[in-house]
This record gives C-alpha cells, sequence and structure tokens, in this order.
C-alpha cells in the first residue's frame, strides 16, 4: 500500500465503533452480508439490449453465493434465444460476483444480471422471508405444464383493429367476433400439453382435439377470424 506525503505526515486517530452491514432479509434470516458466501435468495429480473429489439426475463437461485438454478427467458429477437442457451450453461456454478462479470453473450441477459444482483445483494428477493428459500427447480413452477414460457402477443393497425396471436393460455387459433365486430372470446391450444401427449403416444389430431379451449363467449359468437390470416 503506497500513501501520499501528506497522510504519511498526518497523526494517527482511533477509529470509533464498527457495527458492520445492516442485515439484509435472505431465506427467512437477518444476514450481515460480508462476503460472496453469505448471499442466498431467488428472484427474477428483466434485461435489455441498447437497441431494444429484445428482452430478458432471467430467474436465479442462489445459495451461499453460488448460483445453482437460472431459467432465462428471452422474447422478440432471434439471435437471443441461441445467447440464452449458452447463457443457461455459464450461469450456473458461478458465484454471483463472477457472473456479474462473466460475458453472457446477449446484453439483454447481462442487463437482466445486473438487475438481478442488485436484488440479490440488497436482500431484495422473493424468497427473502422464507425459511431455507426456495428449492433447485422452483423456476419450473414459472412455466407450468409443458414448460412453456408466458407468452402474450398482440397485433393491432388503426385501420383493421387488433388480433390476438398468443395468449397464457397457448397458441390462438381463433378470435370471436360479435354482430357489431368486437371480439367476445378466443380458441387457443395449449401446445406444451399437446406435444407432451404426442410424445406418449397419443395422435396428433386427438391431441390436438384434447388441447384445445375457448374463452369467453367464444361458443356464441357471430364470426370467427384465424387472426394470423383473416
Amino acid at each position: 500500500m503506497q500513501y501520499s506525503n501528506e497522510v504519511e505526515q498526518m497523526c494517527c486517530v482511533k477509529k470509533g465503533p464498527n457495527h458492520g452491514p445492516s442485515p439484509i432479509p435472505e431465506e427467512g434470516k437477518w444476514i450481515q452480508a460480508k462476503e460472496i458466501s453469505d448471499i442466498s435468495g431467488f428472484t427474477h429480473g428483466v434485461g435489455w439490449c441498447a437497441p431494444q429489439q429484445g428482452a430478458c426475463k432471467l430467474t436465479l437461485n442462489v445459495k451461499n453465493g453460488v448460483i445453482e438454478e437460472a431459467l432465462v427467458e428471452t422474447l422478440g429477437c432471434s439471435g437471443m434465444t441461441h445467447s440464452a442457451a449458452m447463457a443457461a450453461e455459464i450461469l450456473t456454478g458461478k458465484t454471483i460476483l463472477e457472473a456479474l462479470n462473466t460475458d453472457l453473450v446477449c446484453d439483454a441477459i447481462n442487463t437482466a444480471m445486473r438487475e438481478l444482483f442488485l436484488q440479490i445483494v440488497y436482500g431484495r428477493t422473493q424468497s427473502a422471508f422464507s425459511d431455507d428459500g426456495l428449492v433447485v427447480g422452483a423456476s419450473l413452477e414459472d412455466l407450468g405444464k409443458g414448460l412453456r414460457s408466458q407468452v402474450g402477443t398482440m397485433f393491432s393497425t388503426k385501420k383493421k383493429g387488433v388480433r390476438y396471436l398468443e395468449m397464457a393460455e397457448g397458441y390462438v387459433t381463433r378470435v370471436g367476433l360479435d354482430e357489431e365486430g368486437e371480439i367476445i372470446g378466443y380458441e387457443f391450444v395449449h401446445l406444451g400439453k399437446m406435444m407432451d401427449m404426442i410424445k406418449k403416444g397419443t395422435p396428433a389430431d386427438e391431441a390436438l382435439k384434447k388441447c384445445t379451449g375457448s374463452y369467453g363467449r367464444f361458443a356464441t359468437a357471430a364470426k370467427y377470424i384465424d387472426p394470423r390470416k383473416e
């Protein structure tokens, strides 16, 4: 350690009380975090790239400073899906400090990591007040049956109106309109459930029929349209 001449000429003044950092809530305990290994928590965060062409929702489960579980969900950019594949391999096993200073391939994923780091080290996690936190694998609960991300995709123009393309229930196949042309319901296919059935041997046509449902007053609509073609 090098000191300037001015500092060397100063007399020594004793430091007063040192109570350490403020405790933060971590998995049902109050922790004075001094080392990376003191950090645990489960949380989500969202990141975006500089041109804002796409976004990433990142979910991490950190135990004793190490990332034990990662769920990477991306939206709006085809290249970002490949970045997510690489980032998912990179993240687990690293400490949160290592992950913060690692190239996670896509800037949106890097930004999401930054946002999560802030939540985790400040004790603002989803598991802050849960005894022993959440089990590794808890992020899959956000995906539901079929393990597909919750996605909403809507398109609209002033001239032709709105089109529902993808809802939480699944892929929208038809939209129901009333006599005045307003949407009153929609039909959807739960693709995750359908693929699970097909993989178990159910014929595709039968699986499609079983996984098709509707929402709203779809059954009483005056007109049905394919939102991708009509």
